[in-house]
């Protein structure tokens, strides 16, 4: 059975959503809080903030990665007991073992790939002041407006499972976006 057929059969669709907007959201708000951080912190150089940067993606990325993958492990083990249990027969060649065991990988994946991603798209201004690029304004800031923009868009992914409208749910969740900012701004300058 390909992963789409085992994904179906587990009927994980949801807890994948989940996963990347939960944890893209994660890393969307950790670089947000590190690159506002640095802005109103004594400037630092521009190699310092990336490897900082870098570190807390790859840090959300362990994470999530282990442990979504043992948490979903455990539960997909064990929904395959109960479903053996009640059908009183070995499932060990079925499609279901198949699912209890790669599921839980591609859940995984999904939940430390999708802070990690975010995280370096966030990061590119960063990179691209660093490689030379001359850029309009800060890297910073632009690396700022780049995280509520997806902040913004996660919102907006969000809608096509809320049945809200697209520029509500963005705005909902830019809210939080710009609600982390002032704390940050508050309790940091």
């Amino acid at each position: 059975m390909d992963i789409k057929g085992l994904v179906s059969l587990t009927h994980s669709q949801g807890i994948i959503r989940r996963y990347f907007i939960v944890n893209g959201f994660d890393g969307a708000l950790t670089m947000l809080g590190l690159i506002l951080g640095f802005l109103f912190s004594t400037p630092t150089e521009i190699n310092n903030i990336i490897n900082v940067c870098v570190g807390a993606s790859i840090a959300l990325c362990v994470s999530g990665i282990s442990s979504a993958y043992v948490s979903e492990s455990a539960e997909r083990k064990y929904v395959l007991t109960q479903l053996e249990n009640a059908l009183i027969t070995d499932l060990s060649q079925s499609s279901h073992a198949q699912a209890a065991r790669i599921v839980p990988i591609i859940i995984a994946l999904v939940n430390g790939l999708a802070p990690l991603l975010i995280s370096l798209l966030i990061l590119l201004p960063l990179w691209l002041y660093k490689s030379g690029m001359e850029l309009p304004i800060s890297p910073l800031i632009i690396s700022v407006f780049i995280a509520m923009t997806v902040i913004f868009l996660l919102g907006v992914f969000l809608s096509r499972v809320s049945g809200i409208s697209w520029w509500q749910s963005g705005i909902r969740t830019l809210l939080v976006g710009i609600l982390t900012a002032a704390l940050i701004f508050v309790f940091v300058r």
